[in-house]
């Protein structure tokens, strides 16, 4: 018979037992996966470009938070916006953004909010540029 067991976000798959010494072990797993000190978080990266009025005036802002382990890198929280109050009074003049913020990821259009997928951080970033990029085109169409 087997039984499934909870903590925190992991769940464990455990087979009942028979013996003292087995209670003993997934316990001591148990502990270990609790205690175990998660890496700490840093500020990765952050930029922010003022834009000539040519380009769409506003500014660019980006901020990813993370660590390393293993040699690899791990995004935990980032956030990106076009912020142009000239276009959008809303949401402090964001235009277009994306984060992580408050446990979910979402985007932000022109004052609303909307949850969004994610597959990946890079993919993320790269959404956001096509993004920016059509609207500036669109703002600079409209100023001809």
């Amino acid at each position: 018979m087997e039984g499934f067991f909870a903590s925190g976000v992991q769940v464990y798959r455990i087979s009942m037992v028979e013996s003292h010494e087995q209670v003993c072990y997934y316990l001591a797993h148990l502990t270990c996966q609790k205690m175990r000190k998660q890496p700490k978080e840093t500020l990765l990266e952050q930029e922010r470009y003022e834009l000539k009025q040519k380009s769409g005036g506003g500014v660019l802002r980006y901020e990813v938070w993370g660590y390393v382990e293993n040699g690899k890198t791990i995004v935990t929280r980032y956030n990106m916006a076009y912020i142009n109050h000239a276009v959008c009074s809303k949401d402090n003049g964001r235009v277009l953004g994306y984060d992580n913020a408050h446990g979910y990821h979402h985007r932000h259009y022109m004052g609303s909010v909307e949850a969004c997928d994610c597959v990946s951080h890079e993919d993320t970033v790269k959404r956001f540029q096509a993004e920016w990029v059509e609207i500036v085109g669109r703002l600079k169409g409209k100023s001809s």
